[in-house]
């Protein structure tokens, strides 16, 4: 009889990998996350596109088509949609036009890289290799652009109507434009063009009249109408003195309070309240000061009735309520210090100005002074729209306007737009991926075809046939037509660099980098391990 056999437990070994496919189900499921939120906003691209409204969660509506303040009111809650969301914000802070452009460029980038994947390339090698065709699409950025100087407006202005074009606002372009320019150059310290502060630039929405009442002010713009119905409405050759204290008797702590027992001690606290605001008042007008600002109190009034009565009295100007964050711009734009006491209330201290009058604006009156001796580098913009929407709206594409100012200040160079930086680029790395082998061959290949989304969607959007059209626009760069691109106004392709289409250098540069710098995060991502305890 045959003996039996031993039945031996053998303990499974543990697997270095339990389940070989989860890095894939992450990768496609981050790619397929990205892309949602790509097509969400591929349809507001271009001077055609079409516009969002959204609605918040308080019932406030808005109406855009600016990319970064669609993706920053969108309720995201994928992490990987979520990235597309900063690298719009990235390419606000970085350039503050392109925004929309960005997240679709990476939209494109990631069904490359799906392709890639499914054809069995290494994530990590897709990731580097489009590093590579990133620092070629710059080089071939530089070679298409054009040098600029910042003497001249006409160009400049050029590149600021194109920002302003793709808006809601885009009629009254040609008046936004030159203000945006204006306002830049006015702020730019020579010798330190390189960094533009645009919080010296200061945009005050007023709600009334239209987008065209948009004006300039070169001096300082305070929203508030100017405090008592008896002070003088304009005062000339003004005396300005910026004040920290209260001009209204003095409280007691918020734990402690004072019984008056007595008529006679109720008189006495009335007469000394009297004095102190007297002996203040008195000061100002020694020091010969006609035009008062005082910062916002939190505790007690900034300037009491009486105190009131008295400045009336004295024909002083008082504007109250300077908001605590706006000290900082009103000390640099009247170049004097804040006074925090009575005792440093001397004529050194003060400012002098022109002209301080109060005016109508819209539904708002505004104090405005002008004229101001040494005046600092900034700026006052008085944007207006006839409603909350539109208002808002105009205060975005001026922001983006400015935005794209100081992109040319910072970086000296303009480029094209219609499409025909993408397609040169799309070109000349499809010839490179001619002669390199291997990985890249496939990648740089993919990259350029990513590219086209660019001018496609801006064919698509315009009504146009993307197929027909980006096949033309192709031909043309072939021949050697640099400069041509779609033109959404005649629906054709012409020379866009003829039609005034211009942009930054740096914004394009800065949309190639960013989006390539997120796909290759992206890509890097094979696991999603949550924290939630």
């Amino acid at each position: 009889m045959a003996p039996k056999a031993k039945s031996v437990n053998i303990k499974p070994t543990a697997k270095a990998f339990k389940d070989k496919s989860k890095p894939t189900d992450v990768r496609l499921s981050n790619i397929q996350a990205a892309k949602a939120v790509s097509d969400a906003i591929r349809t507001s691209l271009g001077p055609r596109g079409m516009d969002k409204m959204i609605q918040a969660g308080n019932g406030e509506v808005s109406i855009t088509n600016d990319g970064a303040t669609i993706l920053k009111q969108m309720n995201v809650l994928h992490p990987a949609a979520k990235m597309l969301v900063e690298l719009s914000r990235a390419q606000d802070v970085a350039a503050g036009d392109g925004t929309t452009s960005v997240v679709v460029i990476a939209g494109a980038l990631l069904e490359a890289c799906e392709k890639l994947l499914q054809k069995g390339l290494h994530p990590t090698a897709i990731s580097d290799s489009f590093q590579r065709c990133s620092n070629k699409a710059v080089e071939i950025l530089k070679q298409m652009s054009t040098p600029i100087e910042l003497d001249d407006r006409e160009t400049l202005i050029k590149s600021a109507s194109t920002s302003l074009n793709s808006k809601v606002v885009s009629q009254q372009s040609s008046l936004l434009a030159p203000i945006a320019v204006d306002a830049v150059l006015k702020v730019t310290d020579p010798g330190k063009e390189t960094s533009v502060d645009l919080k010296n630039i200061k945009v005050i929405s007023s709600l009334g009249g239209t987008v065209e009442d948009t004006e300039l002010v070169d001096g300082l713009v305070f929203t508030c109408r100017s405090a008592g119905s008896n002070a003088p409405k304009r005062i000339e050759k003004a005396k300005i003195g910026l004040i920290q204290f209260c001009i209204s008797a003095p409280k007691t702590d918020m734990d402690h309070n004072v019984i008056v027992s007595d008529y006679a001690a109720m008189d006495r606290v009335l007469k000394e309240e009297r004095s102190y605001i007297l002996n203040i008042v008195k000061q100002i007008k020694k020091s010969g000061c006609n035009v008062l600002l005082v910062q916002k109190s939190i505790l007690r009034d900034a300037v009491s009735d009486l105190a009131q009565h008295f400045l009336d009295k004295i024909k002083c100007l008082v504007v109250k309520d300077v908001e605590r964050e706006d000290i900082e711009f009103v000390c640099k734009t009247l170049h004097c210090r804040p006074i925090a006491s009575l005792d440093h209330f001397t004529a050194e201290n003060l400012s002098s100005a022109d002209l301080v009058e109060e005016v109508a604006s819209g539904t708002n009156k505004f104090v405005k002074i002008t004229g101001i001796q040494n005046m600092g580098r900034t700026v006052s913009i008085i944007c207006r729209g006839s409603n909350k929407l539109v208002l808002e709206e105009a205060a975005r594409s001026l922001h983006d306007a400015l935005c794209v100012v100081r992109c040319l200040v910072k970086l000296r160079a303009q480029i094209v737009g219609g499409g025909a930086p993408e397609i040169e680029m799309a070109l000349q790395l499809a010839a490179l991926a001619q002669t390199v082998e291997g990985v890249d061959a496939y990648c740089f290949r993919a990259f350029a075809d990513a590219l086209e989304v660019i001018p496609s969607t801006l064919a698509e959007n315009a009504g146009l046939n993307p197929i027909a059209t980006v096949t033309e626009l192709r031909n043309r760069h072939a021949q050697g037509e640099k400069n041509a691109g779609i033109n959404v106004r005649k629906g054709a392709i012409t020379d866009i660099f003829a039609e005034n289409v211009v942009q930054p250098l740096l914004v394009s540069i800065s949309s190639i980098t960013l989006a390539t710098e997120t796909i290759r995060s992206i890509l890097k991502i094979d696991d999603i391990v949550n924290t939630f305890s």
